[in-house]
């Protein structure tokens, strides 16, 4: 167990040293092992309670003096910082494949959007700008939070993490990152390049597992916590931070679902349903998870994801003809055979399954299911894994929005359809941060647009204008005569 400011986190099976995802750690240092090999790739030191706590204290030391250099100043050095990062690109995108699978492919588009951040920053930047009321009698400011602790994922190690840190860097407040241990080295290049064009203690570092995070998301100098997870932690550090009213921002889990009506272009909709079921292996908050395809429809369109399935090769990331990697553990791996052999077993129907690479790694074939029931463990609990998991409704609208939120999670989903005032009409009905009407919305939806959980699938959001300014309070200077406020 680990202890911090007088309460306990227990490490699941700590006397094994196992943690998150099975990620092991032996003398004090986390074992990275490549989850297409099985080979060793790394070890990083985790940090003691007594380097947690300095970092913090250096963090806050700093904080008070980065709030004061000017907004455009602060979106300056992170365009700086970023450019940095720039410099390790392709390093960086190998990293992540080593670390957590990806296909490199995908590891370098996921760099790309780390290190091309003008314009996000740009974005948030004047979000954070002051707002001028009542012939400038009133003008409403963003003040700092203070410390804000990160936890980044695993499954997009290097953006993410830059996702949440530069809302929280633009505002003036400082912050501590934790990265995942199942991708600690991703993280750890990410922040060095912050860390080498930031004033000292503006952006800081730790390494290790839920004892760190605890550590972190407790301490009282941490004004705000901001991480992207699983439910299940977003709700221990909520109740960790409820004692001292923390601010948070969560993004967690979803069980993403996609409808597709008779009338949709099925072709659209099949290469969607199996792209955005796979990418990433399926380690995606908001893959699709849960297809609904009108029963009329349902054999034309099965017959269409099946062959747009067969051309997504499973294989180690750094060939070249590989479009889905490993899982990231064996972990994972087991719970995706657990969720697709009771489905099997409870009479859903196996419609497609892939060839995987013989030998070690965490692989997984792309497997294709049909006939689903709602009841099934598949259709109830996050798979986040490489299966395109497909049931039929009777093509009613009722029946579209009763299935899609029939599910604790409300992080993104899809509606298909060629009668654009239907598709609209479900969309709105659907519990979903955001819905894409014959489209994916992570892949269409502009920088500006909030990225929001509903229900179990977060608290508090970390994107667009709304989500850029909950890494600040607003404070409103009201007076009888004009106020002049530098707005740089």
């Amino acid at each position: 167990q680990g202890v911090a400011q007088g309460r306990t986190w227990a490490r699941p099976e700590a006397e094994a040293g196992a943690m998150v995802q099975g990620v092991v750690i032996e003398d004090g240092k986390i074992v990275v092992v490549d989850p297409a090999t099985g080979e060793v790739v790394g070890r990083v030191p985790v940090s003691s309670a007594e380097e947690v706590g300095a970092v913090i204290a250096r963090a806050k030391a700093a904080q008070v003096a980065w709030a004061e250099r000017s907004l455009a100043e602060r979106g300056a050095l992170l365009k700086e910082a970023c450019k940095k990062l720039a410099e390790s690109q392709e390093e960086l995108a190998k990293t992540i494949v080593k670390e957590m699978g990806k296909v490199l492919a995908e590891a370098i588009e996921e760099v790309g959007g780390a290190v091309a951040k003008d314009d996000f920053i740009d974005l948030v930047v004047e979000a954070n700008k002051p707002i001028v009321m009542n012939e400038g009698k009133s003008i409403v400011i963003r003040q700092p939070h203070g410390v804000v602790s990160i936890c980044a994922p695993w499954n997009f190690p290097a953006d993410e993490l830059l996702l949440l840190a530069i809302p929280a860097l633009v505002a003036g407040n400082t912050v501590v990152v934790k990265p995942s241990e199942v991708a600690p080295m991703t993280g750890a290049k990410v922040m060095e390049a912050l860390m080498a064009v930031l004033p000292s203690g503006v952006a800081n570092l730790v390494q290790g597992d839920g004892v760190v995070g605890g550590a972190l998301v407790q301490h009282p100098d941490v004004a705000m916590c901001a991480m992207t997870g699983s439910s299940a932690t977003g709700k221990k550090i909520m109740e960790s931070c409820s004692n001292s009213l923390k601010r948070l921002v969560l993004e967690l889990g979803g069980k993403d679902p996609m409808v597709v009506f008779a009338d949709a272009d099925l072709d659209k909709a099949a290469e969607d349903a199996v792209a955005f079921s796979l990418m990433n292996c399926g380690q995606v908050c908001c893959s699709i998870e849960r297809i609904y395809i009108e029963a009329g429809a349902k054999e034309v369109f099965e017959k269409k994801v099946v062959e747009k399935a067969k051309s997504w090769k499973v294989g180690n990331g750094f060939h070249a003809e590989s479009k889905v990697g490993p899982l990231v553990s064996e972990m994972q791996r087991a719970m995706v055979a657990k969720h697709v052999d009771s489905a099997v077993s409870g009479g859903a129907k196996l419609l497609y399954k892939s060839d995987v690479p013989e030998g070690s790694g965490n692989f997984y074939p792309v497997t294709v299911l049909s006939n689903l029931k709602q009841e099934m463990e598949i259709q109830k609990e996050e798979t986040f894994g490489p299966v395109v998991a497909i049931a039929s409704f009777d093509g009613s609208e009722s029946s579209a929005i009763t299935l899609a939120n029939d599910t604790p999670y409300g992080l993104a989903a899809c509606v298909y359809s060629k009668d654009a005032a239907k598709a609209r009409r479900v969309s709105r009905q659907i519990r979903a941060g955001q819905v894409g009407i014959n489209s994916y919305p992570l892949a269409v939806a502009p920088l500006s647009c909030p990225w929001v959980g509903h229900k179990g699938s977060g608290f508090g959001y970390h994107s667009g204008p709304d989500g850029w300014r909950q890494f600040s309070m607003p404070q409103s200077l009201v007076s009888e005569e004009p106020l002049v406020e530098d707005t740089a």
